[in-house]
């Protein structure tokens, strides 16, 4: 069960006693948990369909540039990562973690949703961790059933952190949900007030005392003895940050994370948007590669020591069309491609099978073919990350998945 403390439910309660919240553009999410052990996983849901096939270009396929004119010319001695893939130019950061052996690709894989392509079927499925076509009556997420197997998981270190509420993390799982970017300011009088109207709703007095804490937690001032001058720097101040957040949000959410993780926290679910790039894709996918290669460089240096113990899962809802289209863009498809990173990772490979570009090998000579079952590679990485028995994710985790062969890759 999730107990989420939103700025709209937080403002309105908030506003007759003094409190006040910074302005947020990301409205971002939260969730806390906990797990045993030193093993740290965090997933993040690339939102509108990554092409796997322009972030990492298979340029030892003669088919490529016929299917995708507009990339014609654009391969780099610098970005390959042997002698058939290279890396998308805006991932040039992660190449220093690619030779460090701490990234890896999967190839050709999806969830068992087919044909229709809608977004939020597809994403629901991906979250929910279903194997029918539709996600249907499945109100809870994977990451939610998995804490369910997790032997002295508790209420306190696990994050959901994305644009809204994740399906990812909901579930029976007692979880807890704050906003990153939204911080309390209050004054000691204002706090005694609201602690006094909440003394009757243990959760509600239990979320104020937990958005207090955190609030100070990166370092900015929370509570204040009164309304002075002091306070209203503050509140002002956390204003012209928010609206200064822009286009580094994704670069605060990971620092927020990763501060966690290097901490107490153990998983941490997120989400980056930005990957339906139906036009001039050569331009229209350099702006969320550039954020993903921040998000995963962010997360190395907060995490430290602990990076060595982090596995980082990047996952799509499906991928994209094999051939580019009249907009210079790629439509909604089927294979797709899993990024895997972190100092457990057995990186430096690329995983899965991929059967080539050639028309006939193509799913219904359209899209890229789904060779795996993109759960069974999750399902894999979450056993050797927690010892998790095989029989509880395939029945419960992952409904009607087939565990198979350990891909062994984790170290």
């Amino acid at each position: 069960m999730v107990r989420e403390l939103t700025r709209r439910s937080f403002l309105g309660q908030g506003a007759m006693v003094g409190c006040s919240l910074a302005a947020s553009p990301l409205m971002t999410s939260a969730s806390f948990a906990a797990a045993p052990g030193q093993n740290r996983l965090i997933v993040i849901i690339l939102r509108g369909g990554m092409d796997g096939l322009d972030i990492l270009r298979p340029w030892g396929s003669a088919h490529l540039t016929t299917l995708r004119p507009s990339l014609k010319s654009a391969a780099s001695d610098a970005m390959m990562l042997n002698e058939y893939y290279g890396l998308h130019p805006r991932l040039a950061a992660l190449k220093p973690m690619w030779t460090s052996g701490e990234l890896a690709f999967v190839q050709s894989v999806s969830t068992p949703y087919r044909d229709k392509r809608s977004h939020f079927d597809g994403q629901d499925i991906l979250e929910a961790g279903t194997s029918g076509s539709v996600a249907g009556v499945q109100k809870d997420g994977w990451l939610n059933r998995m804490l369910s197997g997790l032997p002295g998981a508790d209420a306190t270190t696990a994050y959901s952190v994305g644009l809204g509420d994740m399906l990812l993390a909901q579930g029976p799982a007692e979880i807890r949900s704050w906003s990153p970017q939204v911080d309390v300011v209050l004054s000691q009088q204002g706090y005694a007030l609201m602690q006094h109207m909440y003394q009757d709703d243990p959760a509600l007095a239990k979320s104020l005392d937990q958005a207090v804490k955190l609030a100070g937690s990166d370092g900015d001032q929370a509570l204040f003895e009164d309304a002075s001058d002091g306070m209203m720097a503050a509140m002002d101040i956390q204003m012209g940050d928010a609206v200064q957040a822009g286009n580094k949000a994704h670069v605060k959410i990971a620092d927020f994370v990763a501060n966690q993780l290097a901490g107490d926290a153990r998983i941490a679910c997120f989400s980056l948007g930005g990957w339906d790039t139906h036009r001039n894709q050569k331009n229209a996918l350099n702006r969320p590669a550039q954020q993903l290669a921040d998000t995963l460089t962010t997360l190395m240096a907060g995490l430290g020591a602990a990076w060595k113990t982090t596995t980082v899962m990047c996952m799509t809802e499906f991928g994209r069309t094999a051939a580019e289209n009249g907009s210079k863009g790629t439509d909604h498809g089927t294979g797709g491609m899993m990024i895997l990173a972190g100092g457990a990772v057995r990186g430096r490979k690329i995983y899965g099978q991929f059967n080539g570009l050639d028309e006939a090998a193509l799913y219904k000579r359209r899209d890229l073919m789904p060779t795996d079952d993109v759960r069974r590679w999750a399902a894999w990485v979450i056993r050797s990350s927690f010892g998790l028995e095989a029989s509880f994710l395939e029945r419960r985790v992952f409904p009607g998945l087939d565990l198979g062969a350990d891909p062994g890759v984790l170290l």
